[in-house]
């Protein structure tokens, strides 16, 4: 796209007030964004009434026009509109499709096969080993993985995307040239340089709540499927997986344990009629996907160093894999807290066991 018509996309998409509805009611009714501004005040008030219609023609923003153009003109930066062929094409089959994006990256793969993985922010050390393990396997199957950068399921699916071939896009809401949380900050920057960090929102915007169930319709919309590894029954991922459902897309879930709060939301969908998936080969299946996945189960962590140790496989055994306070184990195993907590140490060092708020622990693998 000329440099022209991209400012008269960006001067359309920079208008307060007006947003991707009014937008696209605009372009349907006039045409390019340059004959929505030739055209008159009289008959754009017949489409978005005479208040926007004043601002339309009066608004100056200049500034952020000139400010999204020097970042565009950056290496690996790329604003795409409607009309552009490298534009997602999974996004033109969703009802309200973003009518400008950010791109930071490779933005060949925003047209690539694509699964996204979603899940909860407060994730169990398990939930994220099985993001990750998910991620990567259905990556090296060649699919690209879609999620948003949040803390948890997020970024461990976008770690074990990388490690995959088809890498990873990062669907945002904040402005692209933002990094959140910060604590991403690395990650973002591997995402940047090895996939795609996407956003619709304009440069410069900060997080807000409202911004972040928008983009989920994203993360969806590009996807061939939605896949909710760790959600509570009021979790974002799920108003994540009702949108791909809106959109006709794939949703599947990993089973939990009953008594955990985060497998809650996954066992909501799979009544609701997801799909209970334990492999990445279940996904691509119903996927019909067809292409090299690694075959070794996905969801363990690192082997421990002690496996004979016979005080800790004991404990083990007693804690199954649902999360348990220490007063429980105490009763459980027949120590005295002293001793629980010495093999607990060990056992946590080694990675068999991880501390979850409220004290309790969870056996990992």
């Amino acid at each position: 796209m000329v440099p022209n018509d991209l400012f008269h996309w960006l001067r359309l998409c920079l208008i307060p007030g007006i947003g991707p509805e009014r937008q696209r009611e605009l372009l349907a009714a006039f045409g390019l964004p340059e004959r929505v501004f030739a055209t008159g005040q009289f008959a754009l008030a017949q489409v978005i009434g005479e208040r926007l219609a004043e601002t339309l023609k009066t608004h100056a923003n200049t500034a952020q026009i000139d400010a999204a153009l020097a970042w565009a003109a950056e290496p690996g930066n790329t604003i795409l509109t409607l009309a552009d062929a490298a534009y997602p094409q999974a996004l033109l089959q969703i009802p309200d499709p973003p009518t400008l994006i950010y791109a930071k990256g490779r933005i060949e793969l925003l047209n690539a096969a694509a699964l996204a993985v979603v899940g909860a922010r407060s994730a169990t050390p398990q939930g994220e080993a099985n993001a990750e393990a998910f991620a990567q396997a259905l990556s090296e199957a060649g699919l690209t993985i879609i999620s948003g950068l949040a803390l948890g399921v997020d970024a461990a699916a976008h770690r074990g995307a990388l490690k995959g071939a088809g890498s990873t896009i990062a669907v945002v809401g904040t402005g692209a040239d933002r990094i959140y949380p910060a604590r991403n900050d690395k990650l973002a920057r591997e995402i940047a340089e090895r996939g795609v960090i996407l956003s619709e929102f304009p440069l410069g915007t900060p997080p807000a709540a409202y911004n972040f169930p928008r983009r989920n319709r994203i993360i969806s919309g590009l996807a061939r499927g939605v896949l909710v590894v760790e959600a509570a029954v009021d979790s974002g991922s799920l108003i994540t997986a009702r949108m791909a459902t809106e959109q006709d897309r794939d949703v599947f879930a990993i089973p939990g344990s009953i008594h955990s709060p985060l497998a809650r939301g996954c066992h909501k969908l799979i009544k609701q009629g997801a799909k209970l998936v334990e492999s990445a080969q279940d996904v691509l299946e119903e996927l019909h996907w067809t292409g090299p996945v690694r075959t070794q189960p996905p969801a363990s962590m690192p082997e421990a160093l002690s496996r004979g140790d016979a005080e800790g496989e004991a404990l083990l055994h007693q804690m199954g894999f649902d999360p348990v306070d220490p007063d429980t184990l105490v009763v459980r195993a027949g120590l005295t807290p002293d001793a629980l907590f010495a093999i607990l140490t060990v056992l946590e060092l080694e990675g068999r066991v991880a501390r979850l708020p409220g004290g309790r622990f969870q056996r990992i693998n």
